[in-house]
């Protein structure tokens, strides 16, 4: 059997700019999809942190070291400049492979969309976190 787990994450990145008459739905620096193990034209799933929206569309390559991320056509209703968001990529495995699966979680310095760490694993989630 076969399961969808998560590929990448783009962990609290920010939407630098909206396009509504820009043909792709989100461009992301070159570098950061490289990192990321993103490649364009895949589906990735955008959370907005700041209203709540959670939408499907695939990547864009956007010019190299510019920390550019962008929403564009449709998607450009989702979200505004500067809102900070999630971005997964998903990947089927063989679920026998799961144990040896290690995503890649990219990590930010302060809402500039420059690298500032790269993971494979989210700490477990303690009892204490404080609800909304």
């Amino acid at each position: 059997m076969k399961i969808n787990i998560l590929k990448s994450k783009l962990h609290r990145a920010t939407i630098t700019d909206v396009h509504l008459d820009y043909e792709g739905s989100c461009a992301i620096d070159a570098n950061i999809l490289q990192a990321s193990g993103i490649n364009e034209y895949e589906m990735i799933h955008i959370y907005n942190l700041n209203n709540g929206n959670r939408f499907s569309t695939y990547a864009i390559k956007a010019e190299k070291n510019t920390g550019v991320i962008t929403l564009n056509g449709a998607a450009a209703f989702k979200g505004k400049k500067n809102d900070l968001v999630i971005i997964c990529a998903y990947a089927q495995i063989k679920e026998s492979l799961v144990s040896k699966h290690k995503p890649k979680l990219i990590y930010f310095k302060n809402n500039s969309n420059q690298i500032d760490k790269i993971k494979s694993k989210i700490p477990i989630q303690k009892n204490n976190v404080i609800s909304l």
